[in-house]
This record gives structure tokens, sequence and C-alpha cells, in this order.
């Protein structure tokens, strides 16, 4: 099993596996063709008020992970939680599509992270 993450905006491998778009709004100006997604959780992104609160500010990185980890944990995101975690055990490489420019400081990274913590 391996975790990647990628941008919205680069161009699709056939090395990415399943591709799963983790964002809650879709990113602009992409077709769904050239997305080329397998799954949208949009479910699995951060609340609007949390992505309102970060707005990709990378000083606010630290603290957007741990409330963002909390919300991972919460019963409202559980069934979500669920099913990624289903769809990174059954695959040998599931890619996190996300729109943010910034590559470092995002919500993919942080479910990346996450991922491998959980099966490493």
């Amino acid at each position: 099993m391996q975790v990647d993450t990628k941008r919205a905006f680069a161009e699709v491998s056939n090395d990415d596996g399943i591709r799963v778009l983790v964002d809650r709004v879709w990113p602009r100006g992409v077709s769904k063709e050239k997305l080329a997604i397998d799954h949208w959780y949009k479910e699995i992104s951060p609340s609007t008020s949390l992505r309102k609160w970060f707005d990709h500010d990378p000083e606010k990185f630290d603290e957007f992970k741990r409330k963002y980890i909390n919300e991972l944990q919460s019963n409202s995101k559980k069934q979500h939680v669920l099913a990624l975690e289903d769809l990174v055990k059954n695959n040998s490489r599931v890619t996190l599509i996300y729109g943010a420019k910034d590559k470092q400081h995002n919500q993919a990274v942080v479910l990346k992270e996450w991922l491998d913590d959980l099966y490493t």
C-alpha cells in the first residue's frame, strides 16, 4: 500500500493508482475528464470553518493539522474515514488529489501522514 499526493493541475499518470479528490470544492478550471478521479471524498475534507480559518497560511499549518486530525477522528466523519481506509488497504497505490497551490501545507499532506501512521 502506498499513498501519494498530487495537485489537481498536475498531469495524470498511470502510476497514480486510484485517484481520490479530497477537496470540499471542485478545483477551479479543471474538467472531470482532465482530473480523471476515481472517487471524490469531499466529506473527508476539512470543515468549511476550518478551511476558511486556515486560508492556506503556512504559519497556521501545525494548528490546522491538529484541528483537522481532530475532525477526522470525530463521529461525523467516521464513515468517510473508514471508506478511505478501506480503499487504501485494498489497493496498492492511492493518490490523494488536492487543488491548493502549496504542495506542503494542505489537507492531502495531513491525510497522507495520518494514513501512513495507521499502516506503518
